[in-house]
């Protein structure tokens, strides 16, 4: 399994416990693969941080475009991000956002390789 993480060296916390688990019961080939399908998905929290301030100078909801939150992001474009009050608290939890989004994402991607077989 330490082949894998040189993949993923930045998960943390709960995303490392989390991607931990679900790559217990895989053979090393599926967890690499696991890995690189996974990478390719995840969002850096840093990255969510830079968008979110973006958002207060250029557009507003970029961020939640980024985590695949579609609706709030219109929302937040039509409403310059709820008149800057939902931007300062995407702030304040970027780090909690990133990380739903990607152990949603390390859910769906063991999903997707159990379907296929992989």
């Amino acid at each position: 399994m330490a082949n894998v993480f040189q993949y993923m060296h930045d998960l943390e916390g709960d995303e490392l416990a989390y991607v931990n688990m679900i790559l217990e019961p895989m053979t090393d080939k599926q967890a690499q693969q696991y890995a690189l399908i996974y990478r390719a998905r995840r969002k850096d929290p840093q990255m969510i941080l830079i968008l979110t301030l973006v958002g207060f100078v250029v557009i507003a909801g970029i961020q939640r475009f980024v985590l695949g939150q579609i609706g709030m992001g219109v929302l937040y474009l039509l409403t310059f991000g709820l008149c800057g009050i939902g931007t300062i608290i995407d702030l304040v939890n970027h780090k909690k956002m990133t990380s739903e989004y990607n152990m949603k994402q390390a859910y769906e991607v063991a999903n997707m390789m159990r379907t296929m077989g992989v």
